[in-house]
């Protein structure tokens, strides 16, 4: 985890994961806003494609959903099984300050920008099924692979301990 309130980069995320032993692998693209334009990158890319959410609860509480691609996340269900109130999307103010990331880069990987341990992650039981999964590191012109594993081992290196739910699996 950053200790300071330097907002992480490239570079420093992939110090972070060298220092922490994650194996990855980047591939470089043109910039992307939405799982729909990302479609043909994906194509070329072997493992799980994510799409991830910064929502905000009317009480206050902050998280980051990381979910397959195709996943249809029950947003106002998942509330129920937060603890929360109901949910919202994070405005992109809120995104850069807590996460130091902008809009069509929030990613796993934007942990290490959270500093006050202020989000909590939830993650797509589906993406433990896959060997690798993918995510933008730190910016939307790349795609970082990571095993699944290494996905758990990298949010706990950053003080978050993910909270595993089936997406597919949640109703009202």
């Amino acid at each position: 985890m950053t200790t300071s309130n330097k907002i992480a980069i490239r570079a420093d995320l992939f110090a972070h994961l060298d220092a922490h032993s994650i194996v990855h692998k980047t591939h470089e693209h043109k910039a992307v806003f939405t799982v729909e334009e990302s479609h043909a990158i994906k194509d070329h890319l072997p493992g799980g494609h994510t799409k991830n959410l910064f929502s905000k609860s009317k009480d206050g509480c902050l998280f980051l959903l990381c979910a397959l691609g195709e996943t249809k996340i029950p947003i106002n269900h998942l509330h129920k099984r937060l603890g929360c109130k109901r949910l919202s999307f994070g405005k992109p103010e809120l995104l850069q300050d807590v996460l130091g990331i902008k809009p069509g880069s929030v990613c796993l990987f934007s942990l290490l920008n959270d500093n006050g341990g202020r989000v909590e992650l939830i993650l797509d039981q589906a993406l433990m099924g896959f060997d690798l999964v993918n995510f933008h590191p730190l910016e939307n012109t790349a795609t970082t692979a990571i095993s699944s594993a290494d996905m758990v081992k990298f949010s706990k290196s950053t003080g978050h301990e993910p909270v595993i739910i089936d997406f597919a699996k949640l109703s009202a």
